[in-house]
């Protein structure tokens, strides 16, 4: 059966409107989209490291109720599990203060099996972290050998901005080993200031990747392939909060990917009305996510939004 492997960090987010904690639930740019994914019944196996404690126990029980496997989890004793404070502005945006204290051996655990058009997501700082390197090449060169489809969402954002030139070659790497590369209008301003978002495509991109999505917040999704380009529009509304809403668009697509029966080797011949497709699965994901305090899409969606897939 066709499935889902996610790579990258795992934490508790614990949100503040108004400078009050509101709520705290399990999140993490990967892990949102893959609990969203085994909620609308897509089988999902996530890779990942937590500290065994209180808040890597929550968390543990948490995949276990939403049908989101635990058994590729490194519970590591010299450490703590991470914890984040995600600030909302009036327009529903977070800011991050993160908490982590991690052992200096990370990734202890066996991969998964992995199958031909199998799907591999990874995402953030968590893809180029140097400390984490060579595991992520470990995974990234079995999936290419086993012909997965590897989705990269870049999600570099600005407290990284430093580190922007000594990561590069990790970029790279990225680039070249993914079959679609998405990222955000905000991504591109941090890992690439200066350049438009077709300079970027052209340059960086396209040498290695042929399929490029960047999501712009309420502006347009724009769409970048060798065979054509397109900018999508998305719906305008008030949002109850924006986290998870790149990490959902990201699940929606690879779920439209699923749904539409698309093969590593259909994406070379997809037609612009499959293209239409895949975008709005992905916005629709995106949008029900800012309507709700949670990371991810409600269980109801699978039954609301015909999310059936028939493997």
């Amino acid at each position: 059966m066709r499935k889902v492997i996610g790579i990258g960090e795992t934490i508790l987010d614990i949100i503040f409107r108004n400078n009050k904690p509101e709520k705290a639930v399990p999140g993490g740019s990967v892990f949102n989209g893959m609990v969203s994914l085994a909620r609308c019944g897509i089988p999902a196996l996530f890779i990942s490291e937590l500290g065994n404690d209180k808040v890597g126990h929550l968390i543990k029980d948490f995949m276990v109720e939403n049908h989101l496997s635990p058994d590729y989890i490194d519970f590591f004793e010299d450490g703590s599990s991470p914890v984040s404070l995600a600030f909302l502005d009036e327009q529903q945006n977070a800011s991050y203060q993160f908490y982590r204290d991690f052992p200096e051996k990370r990734l202890q655990i066996k991969f998964p099996e992995i199958q031909a058009n199998d799907i591999l997501i990874l995402s953030s700082y968590f893809a180029v972290n140097p400390v984490l390197r060579k595991e992520i090449v470990r995974l990234l060169t079995y999936a290419e050998q086993q012909k997965a489809i590897i989705y990269y969402d870049i999600n570099f954002r600005k407290p990284h901005a430093g580190e922007r030139l000594q990561l590069m070659p990790g970029f790279i790497e990225n680039f070249r080993f993914s079959t679609i590369v998405r990222c955000s209008s905000e991504d591109l301003e941090v890992l690439f200031p200066g350049e438009t978002v077709s300079e970027i495509y052209k340059k960086h991109i396209a040498p290695y990747c042929k399929y490029f999505i960047v999501t712009q917040g309420k502006e347009d999704i724009l769409l970048k392939t060798e065979a054509f380009e397109k900018s999508y529009p998305v719906e305008t509304f008030v949002p109850v909060s924006t986290i998870g809403a790149g990490d959902n668009f990201n699940a929606g697509l690879i779920l439209g990917l699923m749904r539409e029966k698309i093969l590593l080797d259909d994406l070379e011949y997809l037609s612009e009305n499959q293209w239409n497709k895949l975008i709005e699965s992905g916005e629709r994901f995106a949008s029900a996510v800012c309507r709700t305090m949670e990371n991810y899409v409600g269980w109801d969606y699978k039954l609301q939004n015909n999310c059936t897939i028939d493997n």
